[in-house]
């Protein structure tokens, strides 16, 4: 009984351990959008993001919007041509956690509706909104996001409503306690693939705010 307990707990560690480093080599190997931090508060980070391209659609639902810019990276576009895939994948939500339709300060469209969900990836910095292919399939679009100040807060686990609306609240939180003005509503960022294992998953809960500082508006 002991040497078989002894050989499941080894394969159950040689299983999490394998897990773990191509979880490790796929957060290595994958280009991560480019910040700066500036200040770090109650376990928030102020970073600096700078200029930058997305491609984004509206959906019904998470799979349907991964789908769709999937594709467009794997050659849905007037190329034909791969893009790399980045991180963090984006979507907006509510307040309470649930998913809705994003805006950009550059671009906007009509809202996906209270049940739709509008998801962005993000183009390698070796694109700008002019070099970057145009999406083939309806309704996927490019987006130029300008330079901005976005206040970040890391968790991790799996990204469900509940979790996220309390990571959204505590982010909402410390930002108004340091005095900063959000300029637009907060966004989920995830990392992972969804092979990932929960505690090894990195999720972020994200706002930008006003790019002055404290007491700007």
């Amino acid at each position: 009984m002991r040497r078989s307990t002894l050989a499941a707990l080894g394969g159950l560690g040689l299983l999490v351990g394998g897990a773990a480093f191509w979880s490790l080599r796929q957060r290595r190997t994958t280009e991560q959008v480019p910040y700066t931090v500036l200040e770090r508060l109650d376990g928030v980070e102020m970073r600096q993001y700078p200029s930058s391209v997305a491609v984004e659609t509206e959906a019904a639902n998470d799979a349907r919007a991964f789908g769709r810019l999937f594709r467009y990276i794997s050659g849905a576009n007037h190329e034909r041509t791969d893009v790399s895939m980045t991180a963090p994948v984006e979507t907006l939500v509510r307040a309470e956690g649930r998913e809705v339709a994003m805006t950009t300060p550059v671009r906007t469209s009509e809202a996906a509706g209270a049940s739709g969900v509008r998801m962005s990836f993000y183009l390698p910095t070796d694109y700008d909104y002019e070099r970057a292919p145009e999406p083939t399939e309806e309704g996927v679009h490019l987006v130029a996001i300008p330079e901005r100040v976005v206040a970040v807060r890391r968790f991790t686990w799996w990204a469900t409503d509940r979790r996220v609306a309390r990571q959204t609240r505590r982010l909402e939180r410390t930002v108004d306690a340091a005095g900063y003005t959000p300029v637009d509503d907060p966004s989920l960022l995830r990392y992972d693939a969804p092979w990932v294992l929960p505690f090894l998953r990195r999720n972020e809960v994200a706002v930008t705010v006003h790019p002055d500082g404290p007491g700007r508006a």
